[in-house]
């Protein structure tokens, strides 16, 4: 899919949006996240940290979560950001979850400055696991 430069900032902007409500307590790390679904409708996820480190779940988790419990489907495209000057890319886990609903989701990887890249889902987890 080829996003215009409107949807871009827009999932970037959402994005920072959902930061905000992160809840990380140990790490102090916020991400946020912003999913464009099929149809236009933008759902937003943040991480939520926990002390029982396994129950910590991650933005994009979260929003796609959020997105398929609301009845959404369709992921066009994810954007993905946080409050340091590296462009954050999807954790090992994420990445798999998100190369579950497509293969060539376009990926905004973003900084608190707003610069980003961009990659597909299959540019960053090459050989994923499927059934």
């Amino acid at each position: 899919m080829t996003l215009t430069d409107a949807q871009i900032q827009s999932l970037k902007s959402e994005a920072k949006a959902a930061m905000e409500q992160a809840h990380a307590p140990y790490s102090n790390f916020t991400v946020g996240a912003a999913i464009l679904m099929e149809g236009g409708t933008i759902i937003r996820g943040a991480n939520i940290e926990n002390a029982s480190f396994g129950a910590t779940i991650c933005a994009e988790r979260s929003a796609i979560a959020s997105a398929l419990s609301q009845g959404h489907r369709g992921i066009k495209a994810i954007a993905v950001t946080n409050a340091t000057d590296t462009k954050i890319t999807p954790c090992g886990i994420c990445r798999q979850v998100i190369y579950e609903y497509g293969t060539d989701i376009p990926i905004i990887c973003s900084n608190q400055s707003g610069e980003h890249m961009i990659h597909s889902i299959s540019d960053l987890l090459p050989h994923a696991f499927t059934l």
